[in-house]
Parts: structure tokens; sequence; C-alpha cells
């Protein structure tokens, strides 16, 4: 799929609507009609704030990984959540270098940055940013509105060094990997979903740090099956966050449609479970230097854990698991499946879905990768092998158009209803 950073429309459902333009790179085969440097903003919902008795302290615009450099006259800081920048020098008058560094070794090559400048007077910096034992994967994003709208910001690339001229001035401005989605975002994504709704929104259950892990919930009391979705088990991974908000708005919305498949299933979505590497701006893992979708064979961590005791709850009830999605990113957009022959229920059933997405979006080339690894540890394989069904892991690119995105998430969840409601016989090809 040719993917595109020139125009791109970066979507955050319901509260914000972002804008992102690229330099040099090849338009998208469907620009999104948005100038290259300004964007349409929708009026944010007022900020609902946490429940105090599990807000961590941490959490109240503090950040473990923050970092500054400070003059007389310019200021860097990454002292909020989601923000880092690991080190921070002043080089110059006017020049500053940034190193990356990531929480553990090995690890998954997604260095996250994220951190605000300021100065008394408008004043043009340069920064350098190095990743430690790595390399870059994310352009660097500016916002000047409080991290409402994104454009791509100019860089050079000079080895493994990334090079940014920025205009800072009193006007405080992010520069970040990717749109900041953090927990708060989440919250009140969810609250707006549920609050005139008979969908609900609790806490499943406390983090390594102590952080609310949040699920929303869709029951019938005449249906016994369940659809499960899950998302940001690796914190850079924001545009399967950005996949999550429409896919899930699509299922739980007042369509026909889905008032028909909320009557024969439940859904289950735990959209952000690791809310501590989010707050942190970790590359891959949780708190505990853990990569969450590599823990689902041996639960040793808090995150994991709660899943799968609800999970088996409602299965000791009578309930039963029929699919599962988890969002997530990576450099192209891939979906991630159990093979046909695994023994698996319904064993075409993720095909016939999968394929008929094809068949609708001409302009997007669905790229199905099966596979299977029992000792991995991956969420996809735990679902397949605990209780018998498909499961996919929905990965869309770091640099998909956003508004792509969002068209792929409401059509690929509608398909999923029609299939998951149709007398298809998924057993045959």
């Amino acid at each position: 799929m040719k993917n595109s950073l020139n125009s791109l429309t970066l979507l955050l459902p319901l509260f914000f609507l972002f804008s992102c333009s690229a330099p040099q790179t090849a338009v998208e085969e469907t620009p999104p009609t948005v100038s290259k440097n300004t964007g349409t903003d929708i009026s944010p919902t007022a900020a609902l704030s946490l429940k105090e008795e599990f807000q961590p302290t941490a959490d109240k615009d503090t950040n473990a990984n923050s970092q500054s450099c400070n003059n007389e006259q310019v200021k860097l800081t990454s002292d909020f959540a989601a923000g880092r920048m690991d080190e921070c020098k002043r080089t110059g008058e006017y020049e500053y270098s940034i190193t990356l560094v990531p929480e553990n070794t090995p690890i998954n090559s997604s260095p996250w940055y994220a951190f605000k400048i300021q100065a008394k007077q408008v004043t043009d910096i340069t920064i350098t940013m190095q990743v430690q034992g790595d390399k870059h994967r994310y352009p660097p994003k500016i916002s000047r509105d409080g991290n409402k709208s994104w454009q791509l910001q100019d860089y050079q690339l000079k080895g493994e060094r990334l090079i940014m001229k920025v205009k800072a001035s009193p006007q405080s401005v992010t520069i970040a990997a990717q749109e900041i989605i953090n927990n708060q975002y989440y919250v009140d994504w969810a609250e707006e979903l549920t609050v005139q709704s008979a969908f609900t929104q609790s806490i499943l259950g406390l983090s390594t740090q102590g952080r609310p892990i949040y699920k929303i919930e869709s029951r019938d009391e005449n249906s016994n099956e369940w659809v499960v979705i899950l998302g940001r088990q690796h914190p850079p991974e924001v545009t399967g966050a950005l996949a999550l908000f429409p896919f899930v708005e699509t299922l739980l919305s007042e369509s026909e449609l889905s008032k028909y498949f909320l009557r024969k299933y439940n859904v289950l979505v735990i959209p952000n479970i690791n809310p501590d590497g989010v707050h942190a701006g970790n590359w891959r893992s949780n708190a505990n230097g853990m990569d969450l979708n590599r823990d689902w064979n041996d639960f040793s961590q808090i995150e994991t854990q709660l899943i799968n005791d609800y999970l088996k709850g409602l299965v000791a009830q009578g309930q039963k698991i029929k699919f599962a999605v988890d969002f997530h990113s990576t450099k192209n957009d891939i979906f991630y499946t159990m093979p046909v022959d695994y023994g698996v229920e319904s064993s075409y059933f993720v095909r016939h879905w999968l394929g008929e997405l094809d068949r609708q979006m001409p302009n997007f080339n669905v790229v199905l990768r099966p596979g299977n690894n029992p000792n991995l540890g991956v969420s996809k394989q735990y679902f397949s092998d605990q209780f018998g069904v498909h499961a996919i892991t929905y990965e869309m690119g770091d640099n998909t158009d956003r508004t792509k995105i969002k068209r792929i998430a409401f059509k690929s969840a509608n398909i999923l209803m029609i299939n998951m409601l149709s007398e298809t016989d998924h057993d045959k090809e």
C-alpha cells in the first residue's frame, strides 16, 4: 500500500481532529481535503478527572522520564503525561541535543519522544536527536494548539542524527513521535461513548503502578457469546489506537446493523492495557520492563493476569469467547491471523471477513499474515489456544493516512458484524 505523509489527516474520534502534512513525500491516492498547514478542529469535551482514589501521584503532571534543558531564553521539557526525552543537553546558544534511551534491552525498535518548547521571545532553535543503540522510527510531529492538531515537522536525517529547526515562542509547542493519546484521553472517550447508552465503563483492576485499567462492556441478557477488543499493549503504537476508536464506535453505534449485532453478541473492550507504559512514554514495556504481548502464556504481569482471570470467569459462568481483535501499529498495514488449518472453530471466518474488506476497498491492499507460535506469548495465540477461536492482530502502519485508518476501521467493523450475523458456513472456503 502506498502510505503518505504529504497530507495526513490525523483523526481522533469525538474530541479532536488532527491534520498532518509532510515535506517531500508522495500524495495518498485519496488525499484528505485539508490544507497543508492547518486542520479543522472539533471542540474538545471538557476533561473528566480520573477517580482520585485510583490516580497515582505520578500522574499529576509529572513523569519519571522527564528531562529539561533551560536557559534564560528557551526551555525544553518533558514533564507531562507521555512526555519523554531521556537526555537533553544545550550544545550552543540556541542548539540542543536530545538522546533517546530505551527502558531496557533488547527491545523492539520504537523510540518514543515527546517534549514541549517555549521561549521568552520568538527564537529559532536547532534540535538534534539521536537514539542510543538504535535508529529513528517516527518522523517528528508538532502541535501548536495544546495537542489538538498536529503537523509533520520539517527535519533532516544525517546518519543516525535527526535534525530539526524550530521556531520557539512564548506559546508552548509540543513535538512528539506520534499524536499524544494519553491515559486521560481514553477515559474521556469512553465517558462520551457510554454517557447516553446502555454500555458501561468500569475498572477491571489496577496496573503495576496502581493506575486503573478500564473496560467497556455491552451486554445482552439473552446472549452468551463475546467479542473481545484489546488495545495499547505497546505505548508508541498510536495508529492502533486511531483504528480502535472508530472500530469500537461502529460496533456500538445506533445503526440497525449494530443493534441487531448487539442483541446476539456481547462486546468487551479493554482499550488501554498498559497505562503505566503510556504515561511514562515507554517504547514497548510496562512498568516492570515487560512486553505485555509476550506474556499471554506466563501471565507474570498484573495487566495480563487481570484480563485472563476475567475471561476465564466469564467462561466459568457459561459464557463463550467467540472472537478477539488486538490493535497494534507497525511499519505497514498488516492483519496477523491464525492459519485456517490450526483447528479453531469456523476456520475460514477471518479469511471471509478480510477477503470481503479487500473487495470493498479497492484502494486498500488487505495483507493477511497467517502464523502461529505457541511459545511466543502473544494475545492472538492465547485466544486460539485457550478458547479455540480465531483472533487477529490488527496492525496499522505508523504513517498510514489517518483518514484512511478511520475509513478502514469503519468498513472492517461493519463487514465483521455482517459476517458474524450471516448464515455463511465459515468451515468452508
